[in-house]
């Protein structure tokens, strides 16, 4: 039987379509994925992702903990409220997941996960825990809600007030706690679309009021149709399909989380990534559009002059109005590809993503 976010009836009172989705009941769309796209490029919308697993990691063995976890260094956040993206490595340098790091306070972090791999994550950290003095609490007892667009904060503040107030002047990757009780409303300029905005953790039983409160303040309800549709284009990776345990960081575009420095920090997977990065990694992640009609999918066969290779995610773009996807290719493949598709090689263009943000193309 499928789980109920705290803002389950909220979805149906809005018509949604509603889907299983790792378990849960999830909306994908609201009458129109399409116009949902457009409402977070153009305006305000607001996404139900209370199904994500959020992780309080507290002790005095906390920072070097995570120093080990993490490909990403923890050491680098040291302001109260600073987040930071990571993957969470195998030995092989395979990602077991991608996830945001907040430091809280001193020997507190709040991180959130996938909830597709909440069951692996979740035994992979308490085996990494073990004999280690830390504390991890599962923060069952929260929901979230992003609220994304370019008139996101703006109508985020006007529905909730002063109780945001903290929120205002916060810089992009960094979270403001709110709540009188610590952590228990939570605001962080972060998101999953490319477009300014706010996820904001707050206590369950207040999720439906403050939904109901944005709803009046004009910020309309998205499903997960349009938000795989906006972080395609804005070039983010999806767990499971750009990446997995056989993928490194190096090869899904995401070397840039990796902290190699300090030389003395020993992280999982650190070895196996040192030997990729001494070679460099066969394959490289990189965007593709379709010249011409047609719809780019993901396990469709990429052609190039230098091997063949495969898309990992594709979509219709509703901002270029083409089809656009991320592959994976061979290192040396650039300019001019085919795809296959429904047994006919098809044209496309090998680019860099990401493919819109801010409301606007940034390739054509």
């Amino acid at each position: 039987m499928s789980q109920h976010t705290p803002l389950y009836e909220q979805h149906l009172a809005a018509n949604a379509k509603m889907v299983d989705f790792a378990g849960w009941d999830m909306p994908i769309h609201y009458g129109s994925q399409l116009d949902e796209h457009h409402q977070v490029r153009n305006d305000a919308g607001m996404f139900d992702v209370s199904h994500m697993v959020v992780l309080d990691l507290t002790g005095p063995d906390a920072t070097p903990f995570l120093q080990r976890l993490l490909a990403n260094d923890v050491a680098r956040i040291q302001t109260p409220g600073k987040a930071l993206y990571s993957c969470m490595l195998n030995e092989r340098g395979g990602v077991i997941d991608d996830l945001i790091v907040y430091f809280m306070e001193t020997n507190w972090y709040r991180m959130v996960v996938n909830a597709a791999t909440r069951d692996k994550d979740l035994a992979w950290i308490g085996a990494q825990a073990e004999g280690v003095d830390v504390d991890i609490r599962e923060r069952d007892d929260l929901a979230m809600i992003a609220v994304q667009g370019p008139n996101a904060r703006d109508k985020a503040h006007a529905a909730l007030g002063t109780r945001i107030d903290a929120a205002r002047e916060l810089k992009p990757f960094f979270a403001a706690d709110c709540g009188e009780n610590k952590g228990d409303l939570f605001v962080g300029r972060t998101g999953y679309t490319g477009e300014d905005g706010y996820e904001i953790m707050l206590p369950a039983g207040r999720a439906g009021a403050a939904w109901d409160a944005l709803l009046a303040a004009g910020v309309k309800p998205v499903g997960l149709g349009a938000r795989d549709t906006l972080r395609l284009e804005a070039g983010m990776n999806l767990y499971g399909q750009d990446m997995d345990e056989d993928t490194s960081p190096l090869e899904a575009g995401l070397a840039w989380t990796v902290a190699f420095e300090p030389a003395e920090r020993d992280f999982v997977g650190r070895a196996a990534l040192q030997k990729q990065q001494a070679t460099g990694p066969a394959r490289k992640l990189a965007g593709l559009i379709l010249e011409g009609r047609g719809v780019l999918r993901a396990h469709q066969k990429v052609i190039t002059e230098h091997g063949d290779g495969e898309i990992t995610s594709g979509s219709f773009s509703p901002t270029l109005e083409k089809s656009i996807a991320l592959a994976r290719l061979p290192r040396a493949a650039e300019q001019h590809c085919e795809v296959e598709i429904r047994g006919k090689r098809l044209p496309a263009r090998i680019v860099k993503y990401p493919f819109a943000r801010n409301g606007k193309p940034c390739t054509r």
